[in-house]
């Protein structure tokens, strides 16, 4: 039996948009759909096999578009180092709460994490 890639859907977010139309959409529903082969075959009118194949050339493609452009790995360190900073940002407010009680660093603190959620995926 064939196995689900369980990366695939991220990197399909990123690159989809790269991917011909039919390919694209046998990809969505194979994994956002979760659809069989067999159904996607049935819906598209081909065989089981051609889907199989279809979303296996789906799958390269998506990878080597991430081994040269390196978006999802880029993206992953980024969150990494918002995680990173958030937890400085509350080791902060927490000194600050049990020292000084300086009102202006929580409140600049709480600037940053409130940017920080914004921006974050």
């Amino acid at each position: 039996m064939y196995e689900k890639d369980l990366n695939i859907p991220m990197l399909l977010d990123f690159y989809g948009e790269l991917l011909t139309e039919k390919q694209r959409d046998t990809m969505l529903a194979y994994y956002e759909d979760d659809m069989s082969l067999g159904e996607i075959a049935l819906q598209n009118q081909i065989t089981r096999q051609g889907v199989r194949d279809s979303i296996k050339r789906g799958e390269e493609q998506l990878r080597n578009y991430e081994e040269r452009l390196g978006l999802v790995a880029r993206m992953q360190e980024t969150l990494v180092k918002v995680s990173k900073i958030k937890e400085k940002i509350e080791e902060i407010k927490e000194i600050n709460s049990k020292t000084s009680m300086v009102l202006d660093i929580n409140s600049r603190a709480n600037d940053i994490l409130s940017t920080i959620d914004e921006i974050s995926y």
